[in-house]
């Protein structure tokens, strides 16, 4: 025997009150707009986006909380868009510039249909925050291409190996036949091609990297920055190198002796970078260490990850060059041979782990991102 369907209805104020109810406690940000683009309403996911409580908000206008980074009156003509025509209008990832900060959303504007001929005209904002999908993508992406770019030096390396084999081989048994037939004043030319080949063949076993794991023990990280630290400090004296380090880390297990190469690498470059090239300022490097939370690394969300970052207040890296930068044999240097970031992201993938750069003119940051072994891991 078939139930009749129960029957709901619904008061006006319970209808009002539900949907409240319901936006409060979506992800997703919702904002309300009156015909002069002020807010009237905004949910909690909003106001965690913008950084600004309801109260603060509600009245003002929308472009004195947001605009977008890259043209501050875009976000008023989609307003005045929709405003004008009644249709929906989406722009994808977008960047939000809230306060000091840029974050990466898409957002959704339409009109909200009135009920009675008296109603306001209301616009509904609908923000999505994005930076977590794109770094997830940019990850995903980044360790696609360090695996084929490594897998294509390996096999460059050992065919470069292979005959320089022969080359020193035959080369010493010249030696040998020179100084047999006196003919010592030669020597100096084997000599310079006995060295070039031992220099090619050491940076062939550079490209090739280490088949051994790394040795995991309890480090506390504060060690290798003081050592790198001091290494910098020995080269270039007047440097200057700030310290902002959260003393109440736990140990990272890790390999320690891979984990100084790693940090001496990144800031040698940044100190190169600061010296060679004109600066805005005295060249200066910052050290900083914190404990991130809830962060996504190869897939999987650890619920807090030990986050170093590396500072320096030198030119910055070009925007077209730096999707590059961890590809081996690539450098902006004239000196450079491109492989001290290529193996530092090496070392830092078989610590699980990733490395995250950001660059502008005056300041570029690479973040080391480390998981703590002992803390649980979901999948994503």
């Amino acid at each position: 025997m078939t139930r009749p369907a129960a029957r709901f209805e619904l008061k006006a104020d319970q209808t009002v009150h539900g949907g409240q109810r319901l936006t409060d406690h979506l992800l997703t940000g919702i904002l309300c707009l009156d015909a002069d683009f002020r807010i009237v309403y905004l949910n909690p996911a909003c106001e965690n986006l913008l950084e600004l409580s309801a109260s603060r908000c509600i009245g003002q206008l929308i472009t004195d909380v947001c605009t977008l980074a890259v043209d501050e009156q875009a976000l008023a003509s989609d307003l005045t868009r929709t405003l004008g025509s009644g249709q929906p209008y989406t722009r994808r990832e977008a960047l939000l510039r809230v306060g000091l900060r840029d974050k990466a959303v898409d957002y959704s504007v339409s009109l909200l249909p009135a009920i009675t001929a008296d109603e306001a005209t209301i616009l509904l904002l609908e923000i999505q925050p994005i930076d977590r999908l794109l770094r997830i993508s940019r990850e995903e992406s980044q360790i696609q291409q360090h695996q084929v770019a490594r897998q294509l030096v390996r096999s460059v390396a050992h065919e470069v190996k292979n005959p320089l084999g022969g080359i020193r081989g035959a080369t010493q048994l010249l030696v040998r036949q020179l100084k047999k037939l006196e003919q010592s004043h030669l020597l100096q030319y084997t000599d310079i091609v006995l060295a070039e080949v031992d220099r090619l063949r050491s940076l062939a076993d550079t490209m090739l990297g280490s088949h051994t794991p790394p040795r995991l023990d309890p480090v506390n990280i504060h060690e290798p920055l003081e050592r790198v630290r001091a290494l910098i400090l020995s080269e270039h004296p007047q440097l200057r190198i700030d310290r902002d380090y959260d003393l109440s880390l736990p140990e990272l297990t890790g390999d320690r002796d891979q984990l100084i190469q790693v940090i001496l690498n990144i800031c040698r470059n940044a100190v190169q970078a600061m010296t060679e090239q004109t600066s805005p300022g005295a060249p200066r490097l910052y050290l900083r260490t914190r404990v991130q939370r809830l962060y996504t690394i190869h897939g999987r969300m650890h619920r807090q990850v030990l986050r170093v970052d590396i500072e320096d207040n030198g030119p910055g890296i070009p925007t077209d060059f730096i999707e590059s930068i961890f590809y081996p044999m690539v450098t902006g240097r004239a000196h450079g041979v491109g492989l001290g970031l290529a193996i530092a992201q090496d070392i830092i993938h078989r610590h699980e782990g990733l490395i995250e750069c950001q660059s502008e003119p005056g300041q570029t940051l690479f973040s080391l991102i480390l998981p703590w072994r002992d803390t649980a891991a979901s999948p994503c």
